[in-house]
């Protein structure tokens, strides 16, 4: 790792994430078409960043992805790097903001995340997308947003949807089951109102979810091993298909930072989500 990189990553730890993020995106500038800041939500405020390749082929997989930040803080501009990244490959990207807290608490995001949910089925055909080729995707904190979609059909429900109109999930270091809550700050965005296992995702697999691609690296000491082993096994065992890699020498934030384009050597993240995304969107 170099010493640039080790010093950013310091940053990122140390709460300079726009410093952080800012340095991954210099540079990242492609040819693509770009719809910034497009409100999804007006009551709340709520704006949408999409990213499509100038060359796209028409009706495109579209990905929808969900950054994290422990449910408190991060912007959509921040994983530019993201969406260029996955735009270059002939994808529609699109990534929404959504409430955080302390300004909110559970369900806030979730509702959120299905609201975007819902625009990108219904505007997929404007921006250039298949609105049968939908892909969640979520790193950390969002891993488990967009993994609350996928397993808990309520969400999706109330803006008429189901978790099954995306063709998969793909997680990166997605925080699955992480009961019990004990730090307090935790506390704060999942407040214990007598009903915790309706926080995760784990605890609504029953068959009718999609197709799960679940990253992680082994030097993730966020988010453990056994969020994707049990949550692998549980789909398995209820016969949706599940794909698991550990990247070898990967921490937390290097999974993701890995999407973007001069950045590969840190792992194979985009290399695997590029090649299973357009595999899925393959099958029929």
């Amino acid at each position: 790792m170099s010493r640039l990189f080790s010093l950013l990553l310091l940053a990122l730890l140390g709460g300079c994430h726009q410093a952080y993020f800012g340095t991954i995106n210099i540079g990242a500038d492609a040819p693509l078409v770009e719809a910034r800041s497009v409100v999804y939500d007006a009551e709340r405020d709520l704006a949408i960043d999409i990213y499509r390749a100038t060359d796209a082929p028409a009706n495109a997989p579209l990905i929808l992805f969900f950054y994290g930040g422990t449910w408190r803080y991060g912007q959509r501009e921040w994983y530019r790097f993201v969406g260029e990244s996955l735009a270059d490959h002939g994808f529609v990207v699109m990534i929404p903001d959504y409430r955080t807290a302390p300004d909110v608490a559970w369900p806030a995001f979730v509702e959120d995340a299905a609201r975007a949910a819902s625009f990108a089925k219904t505007h997929a055909a404007h921006y250039g997308a298949d609105p049968s080729e939908l892909f969640l995707m979520g790193h950390s904190a969002g891993g488990h947003i967009a993994a609350m979609l996928a397993t808990d059909a309520r969400w999706l429900g109330a803006v008429d949807m189901k978790p099954r109109d995306f063709r998969a999930l793909i997680g990166l270091a997605g925080p699955y089951d992480f009961l019990p809550i004990w730090n307090p700050r935790m506390r704060e965005v999942f407040p214990d109102k007598g009903r915790l296992e309706e926080t995760q995702p784990i605890h609504f697999v029953d068959g009718d979810e999609p197709p799960m691609l679940l990253l992680r690296g082994d030097q993730d000491i966020v988010v453990l091993p056994r969020h994707n082993e049990e949550m692998a096994a549980l789909l398995g065992s209820v016969g949706v298909p599940v794909e698991t890699k550990t990247y070898p020498q990967v921490g937390h934030s290097q999974i993701v930072t890995a999407l973007a384009r001069d950045r590969a050597d840190l792992a194979p993240t985009l290399q695997d989500v590029v090649a299973y995304v357009k595999r899925m969107a393959a099958a029929d």
